[in-house]
């Protein structure tokens, strides 16, 4: 709170610099040139007329325009990098350059900080400077949530958001994507929609990502065997999302799970959740069930359980505010934590020697959330690792991708924190 009346009392304006101009910098960059005294004085893209356009289609003014990012760490004129290529790699990168220029870093690219976010604020904190998730995005929004219900004395039952999912959403590619969201393939090129990006949030990979994210934030666990997805309206999150012994559908309490805007055949939800987050309570007295009551909450049949939720985020419109808690207070909107869960590599499709795997939103593998202890037991590839690498070992669909199944042609930046954290996390 109060960030508003920090802004306007601060002499100088908080400066940043925004790399990777893509829809969320473009709704970023349209509000940012509404605050006097936030300044956005560069953004960087690997094409320079792709910022440009961002620039445009946003109304903000012109600023300094570069596809070379590295011109923008140590510049003294600015406090805060907003990372937003969405490439784990690059974003990996960046956020290291940044961090030891004595930058702060606000990381809209979730599958970085799911890859090796607990060494990035490390490395941030002894740095003195502010490694961040992004507000706006669900993560940061429900460790939001998860803040508040702890805070005023409450057990985390779960916490996570909604989405669009059945179990065949799974094995969808970018040839298949569109007709599930009712497009044509002509309709969404010409809107230019990425089929990628979408088949990643269509496929269980987004979901996975932004899940591990909150639970690594948090200290909140992964389900055993991944995400369920169960379908539930906003009016039923305290039914659904606690334990089967309490007539819900978790096979245990303190977990994230995403919510399900479709019944499993195909029907809709009714007050679906998709585009929210939510976190379920409990309550541990029955004059906290009383109140409860007493204030309107809907509650499952025993009156013990409860949900507050958010039914809608609006991503770059409100990344400002990372930004702004970066700068004015030094306080992250959500970090890494600790190494609590992974976001593992499954086959969409039998995989054979010399497949290469496409990552993220491909035709080849698909990301499934897991606690990270199994993942490392199980030696199970990362999926933002998975671009690029060479199968060299039969793996079936449906089955995770482990290191030893795969070989690389160079070791990135990344694969070597990655390998650091599995050995020290």
């Amino acid at each position: 709170m109060n960030l508003w009346q920090g802004l306007a009392a601060r002499e100088r304006p908080v400066r940043c610099a925004v790399i990777g101009c893509g829809k969320f910098a473009t709704m970023f960059l349209s509000q940012a040139s509404r605050l006097e005294k936030l300044e956005v004085v560069a953004v960087a893209d690997l094409s320079a007329d792709r910022a440009a356009a961002a620039l445009a289609q946003a109304g903000h003014p012109p600023v300094k325009v570069t596809e070379d990012p590295h011109e923008l760490f140590g510049d003294a004129r600015i406090e805060v990098i907003v990372e937003a290529t969405g490439s784990p790699l690059a974003g990996t990168e960046h956020a290291l350059a940044a961090i030891d220029a004595g930058q702060h870093v606000v990381m809209v690219t979730v599958e970085a900080d799911v890859l090796v976010g607990p060494l990035l604020a490390e490395r941030a904190r002894r740095a003195g400077v502010v490694y961040s998730m992004a507000y706006g995005d669900q993560p940061a929004l429900i460790c939001e949530l998860v803040d508040w219900a702890r805070t005023t004395g409450f057990d985390v039952v779960a916490a996570g958001k909604g989405t669009k999912y059945l179990p065949e959403y799974h094995y969808s590619t970018p040839d298949t994507v569109w007709s599930h969201y009712g497009f044509t393939a002509e309709y969404a090129a010409e809107s230019g929609l990425n089929p990628r990006m979408f088949n990643s949030f269509l496929d269980g990979t987004k979901s996975a990502i932004e899940m591990a994210a909150v639970a690594n934030a948090t200290g909140l666990s992964a389900p055993d065997d991944g995400l369920t997805f169960p379908p539930c309206g906003a009016d039923d999150l305290a039914s659904v999302c606690v334990p089967t012994e309490h007539g819900g559908a978790l096979d245990g309490s303190g977990v994230v799970e995403v919510v399900s805007s479709l019944h499993r055949d195909g029907t809709d939800v009714p007050r679906d959740l998709r585009w929210g987050v939510y976190v379920t309570l409990e309550a541990h007295s029955r004059y906290v069930q009383d109140c409860f009551a007493q204030y309107g909450l809907a509650t499952d049949r025993s009156g013990r359980f409860t949900a507050m939720y958010r039914p809608y985020h609006l991503i770059g419109l409100e990344l400002g505010v990372s930004v702004l808690a970066a700068a004015l207070r030094g306080e992250p909107t959500g970090a890494p934590a600790g190494f609590t869960a992974d976001v593992v590599t499954v086959a969409k499709r039998d995989l054979a020697p010399g497949d290469q795997l496409d990552g993220e939103g491909g035709y080849t593998v698909f990301g499934s959330v897991l606690p990270a202890a199994r993942s490392l037991a199980g030696g199970l590839l990362p999926i933002g690792l998975a671009h690029g690498a060479t199968v060299t070992s039969k793996v079936q669909k449906g089955q995770p991708v482990r290191w030893a199944d795969v070989r690389f042609e160079s070791e990135s930046t990344a694969m070597r924190l990655r390998r650091e954290l599995e050995t020290t996390g």
